[in-house]
C-alpha cells in the first residue's frame, strides 16, 4: 500500500466516524483504534439584541387556538366522513412533487378531471431523474393534496379520487 493511499483510508475512517476498523488482505493488516474518550463541549451563547421583536403574548395564544380548535373539530368530522369514499394516490419516492412538465405547460391533473388507469398526473424528482407517477386508479380528481414543487415523502397522499 502506498503512503497516499494510507493516508487516504486513514482520513476516509476519519470523515466515518467509526470508531474501530481492521482491514486484512493477502499483503498487509492495518488496525485503527479511535480514542473513544468522550469529550465534552460547552457551546458559547451570543447574547439576543434589543431589536428582536418581542413574541406573542402567552395569554393570547390560547384563546386564539381554543376558537379555531373549536371550528376545526366541529369540520373534520364530516371532512373525515367524505374522505372515506375516495382513493388516495400516494407518493411510491421521496422527492420534489410537480404538477406539471415545465412551469409553462399545463398540469397533468387539476380537480375534476377525470382520469383513466395509466394516466400520468405528477411528476416526482428524485436525485435529478424525473419520475413520471401514473394513475393506477380510474376516477375523478377532488382534491390535491400537495403544493406544486415541494418535497414529498415516501406513501405521502398526493390525490383523492373519487372511483365512482
Amino acid at each position: 500500500m502506498k503512503p497516499k493511499e494510507f493516508q487516504e483510508l486513514l482520513d476516509f475512517i476519519t470523515k466515518s466516524g467509526l470508531a474501530e476498523v481492521t482491514i486484512e488482505t493477502e499483503l498487509f493488516k492495518v488496525a485503527v483504534k479511535r480514542d473513544s474518550t468522550p469529550t465534552l463541549t460547552i457551546p458559547q451563547f451570543q447574547p439576543i439584541p434589543a431589536s428582536v421583536p418581542q413574541a406573542v403574548s402567552p395569554a393570547a395564544a390560547p384563546l386564539t387556538n381554543a376558537a379555531g380548535t373549536g371550528q376545526k373539530a366541529k369540520e373534520e368530522p364530516k371532512a373525515a366522513g367524505q374522505d372515506e369514499k375516495y382513493i388516495t394516490i400516494k407518493s411510491p419516492m421521496i422527492g420534489t412533487f410537480y404538477r406539471s412538465a415545465n412551469p409553462d405547460s399545463d398540469s397533468f391533473a387539476n380537480i375534476g378531471d377525470t382520469i383513466s388507469i395509466g394516466q400520468t398526473v405528477c411528476i416526482i424528482e428524485a436525485m435529478k431523474l424525473f419520475n413520471e407517477i401514473e394513475s393506477d386508479i380510474a376516477g375523478k380528481i377532488v382534491k390535491i393534496l400537495v403544493e406544486n414543487a415541494t418535497p414529498v415523502e415516501y406513501d405521502q397522499p398526493l390525490f383523492l379520487v373519487d372511483p365512482s
